[in-house]
């Protein structure tokens, strides 16, 4: 037999099939996802669309039984002073905490991201709070602000200064709360930008300093174009977390003085778990979800349009 014709042989045979080539790339795939869409459904679309569902009812909790009400209980919720004024307290609340919170994660971020002994102690420090729960810091900061024997009412009286009702003021209670916040969640910001300066290639700094940049320069032609898509997933992610404000408002100053602290989720949990107008906290809790979603897209989309111009 000749050699010659070995080489069409081979290139003749049949490719030998397995047993799963029948099965395509795409469907192989999405047998790996269906166990996250199916967790994904259960655990969030299905309690959407539930939720939906008993927001146009009018919901008996305890037999389980419920009449159509239609838009009865959205109509009843944009007539509702208490309502409203928890809205607005949630958006101040939300445009107090998040550019703050932005700007001092990334300053700290910027501040520690070397490598010392010192550096990495203090980004301990400064993520561990994060991991404590709300009913721990609450306590913490209740007692610093107790006006007769509180942390800082004993810092004003080395200065000669009258304590401040922090908690029973209806201009500071607030504030008082978002301090209290921002304590507690600074951390979490801090690594997320840590994270992205450290993917920052060196040479670019190095480059920058050849041709005499400043530290300034660097930060605005180097540093922020580089982490700007870091900057918006945190603002997105401050905005959802920050308008869902409850524990710290719930423990803190029960909502008070005359409703100036309570946000939109502690009303939710009033009507829903104390007064068991279930149907009527469920339209709050949609209200709630549509502000949280047109804030987000809207953060968004101004962050893309910056970046595409």
């Amino acid at each position: 037999m000749s050699t010659q014709s070995l080489p069409a042989a081979a290139a003749a045979s049949p490719v030998p099939r397995y047993a799963g080539a029948s099965i395509g790339p795409s469907w192989r795939n999405l047998l790996f996802v269906l166990p996250f869409l199916a967790i994904y459904g259960v655990l969030l679309v299905y309690p959407l669309f539930r939720g939906i569902w008993i927001s146009l009812q009018e919901y008996d909790m305890f037999d389980q039984t419920a009449s159509f009400a239609g838009l009865a209980n959205f109509r009843r919720l944009f007539a509702d002073k208490v309502f409203l004024g928890t809205v607005s307290n949630t958006f101040v609340f939300v445009l107090m905490t998040v550019p703050v919170f932005v700007g001092i994660g990334l300053g700290l971020a910027l501040a520690l991201n070397r490598e010392s002994k010192g550096s990495a102690a203090l980004r301990a420090i400064f993520f561990g709070t994060s991991v404590l729960s709300v009913t721990i810091v609450t306590i913490i900061w209740k007692m610093m602000y107790l006006p007769d024997r509180g942390l800082i009412a004993g810092i004003l009286a080395i200065f000669g200064l009258p304590p401040i009702q922090f908690l029973t003021s209806q201009e500071l209670a607030l504030p008082a709360i978002a301090l209290c916040t921002l304590w507690w969640v600074i951390g979490l910001p801090m690594m997320l930008f840590l994270a992205a300066l450290q993917q920052i290639p060196g040479e670019l700094y190095e480059a920058a300093a050849l041709d005499n940049a400043g530290r300034w320069r660097s930060f605005w032609s180097i540093t922020l174009p580089s982490i700007r898509r870091s900057v918006v997933v945190v603002a997105i992610y401050e905005i959802v977390a920050q308008f869902q404000l409850f524990g710290q408002a719930q423990l803190l100053t029960r909502g008070g003085p005359n409703n100036a602290s309570r946000p939109i989720v502690q009303f939710i949990y009033e009507e829903g778990f104390q007064r068991w107008n279930v149907g009527y906290a469920a339209a709050a809790s949609e209200v709630l979800f549509l502000l949280m979603a047109i804030a987000a897209i809207l953060q968004y989309v101004a962050a893309r349009r910056r970046t595409e111009g």
